[in-house]
């Protein structure tokens, strides 16, 4: 999660703490709009614990991709 904090801080300028603030808000808000399955899935993405690959075979699947 650092290096995301890490950019979008460095793109918008905006201090660490302010983009740590952004990030988390955003991602608290897809998560609440995804079944609980999918928002379990992201969160391991987020910590590292899941293989890219596979997770955006998931993200592909729902929003219709093969």
């Amino acid at each position: 999660m650092e290096e995301l904090y890490k950019l979008v801080a460095t793109r918008t300028g905006l201090p660490h703490d302010t983009a740590k603030l952004a990030v988390d808000t955003v991602l608290d808000f897809i998560k609440k709009k995804l079944p609980a399955p999918l928002a379990a899935q992201l969160d391991s993405v987020l910590d590292g614990k899941t293989d890219l690959d596979a997770a955006a075979g998931l993200l592909g699947g729902l929003f219709g991709g093969k």
